[in-house]
């Protein structure tokens, strides 16, 4: 099966909104509409290999849902953070900032969302982003250049950084402790968030403006997400190993380019550069990695193999298991209920205890 991805990313002057100070605890947390499938194409599997749990927790996702609403909390939308080149053309960057409406500075939490490398819309999982926020943090939510505009994981390093470079020089604007920041991101996203933790202090990935202040984080918050691009379908049936290894397939474009005939199953210094255990070392920030054993689009695996070269660096790590949980919110597939593992407060307690512990500790 091939799943096609695609939205409309929102764009606009920035502007302040917020939930209605009265509403009850128990409110749902909002959320934004599903987007139109469209654009480019992601393997989905049709069997899964069983997923070990060596070395990692299990959470069994029942029990409520997080809720909204105890606390207001501010949008800012639309806001410019970088304007690098794709494809020869310069492109605005935007960023959607909420700042719960509490006393202090807060620690800043940077989501980036998944797409497969082909979309990034920072409308998603408006939900999560909004409980987080709630917790006491600024969350921003940021795009990023994909495969559409021709660009590579390189390019995409480079817009994390910048966005957190960006938030760090306008801090006191938006209210946010420039010391503490935290990425948070999902599948293709959370491969980025690993990255970008795992670089810190390589000028390697440092591009554009800010360059004055420092894209080091201080934690990682990595769901689902890609690390060994060449075993990145490992755990699947044969036909979508094929399909995902293919030139020109979604993890070959985002490594070398939507035209190149280069694959990561032949081109073994280019995977390495493209995989986050590379950088790994004594700078890199404290991670936790969460993934379904049942994700029918980033192997399980990938997680264990991030986790055994966290604990080879001697950085630290944590992988939990997500018993029963596909690849996130599937909605856009006609699935209603698989996102609902990944929203109960199980799962998101986990999120904001190792938040709490990295960046209020």
């Amino acid at each position: 099966m091939v799943l096609a991805l695609g939205a409309t990313v929102g764009s606009g002057t920035a502007s302040a909104v917020a939930p209605d100070a009265s509403a009850p605890a128990s409110a749902e947390c909002p959320r934004n509409p599903v987007g139109t499938p469209g654009g480019g194409a992601i393997p989905v599997a049709k069997t899964i290999a069983p997923t070990s749990t060596r070395s990692s927790k299990v959470i069994v996702p029942d029990g409520p849902q997080i809720r909204c609403g105890r606390t207001p909390v501010t949008l800012h939308q639309g806001i410019t953070y970088a304007t690098p080149t794709a494809a020869g053309r310069p492109v605005e960057l935007k960023l959607d900032l909420q700042v719960p409406r509490t006393k202090g500075p807060k620690s800043l939490v940077v989501y980036i969302t998944g797409g497969g490398f082909v979309m990034a819309d920072r409308s998603n999982n408006l939900d999560q982003r909004t409980y987080v926020a709630e917790q006491g943090y600024a969350v921003a939510s940021i795009e990023y250049r994909t495969i559409l505009s021709g660009s590579t994981y390189r390019d995409g390093v480079a817009d994390v950084k910048s966005a957190i470079r960006y938030l760090r020089a306008h801090a006191h604007k938006w209210g946010i402790d420039a010391e503490r920041v935290a990425v948070w991101g999902q599948s293709a996203g959370g491969y980025l968030a690993a990255m970008t933790g795992a670089t810190n202090g390589d000028e390697r990935f440092e591009q554009g403006e800010h360059l004055d202040r420092s894209s080091t984080v201080q934690a990682v918050v990595d769901e689902f997400g890609a690390h060994d691009l060449a075993k990145v379908a490992d755990d699947f049936d044969v036909e979508t190993k094929a399909v995902t290894m293919a030139p020109g397939s979604f993890v070959n474009a985002y490594v070398f380019g939507p035209n190149s005939p280069l694959t990561v199953a032949t081109e073994p210094a280019a995977i390495q550069a493209a995989n986050p255990a590379t950088y790994l070392g004594r700078r890199s920030a404290p991670m936790i990695l969460l993934h379904g054993d049942s994700d029918r689009i980033i192997s399980p695996s990938q997680s264990l193999i991030m986790l055994d070269a966290l604990r080879a660096a001697k950085v630290e790590g944590t992988r939990y298991v997500v018993k029963g949980a596909d690849h996130g919110d599937l909605a856009f597939l006609g699935d209603t209920e698989a996102g609902k593992k990944w929203t109960t407060q199980k799962v998101m307690g986990t999120i904001t205890r190792f938040l709490d512990r990295k960046l209020r500790g």
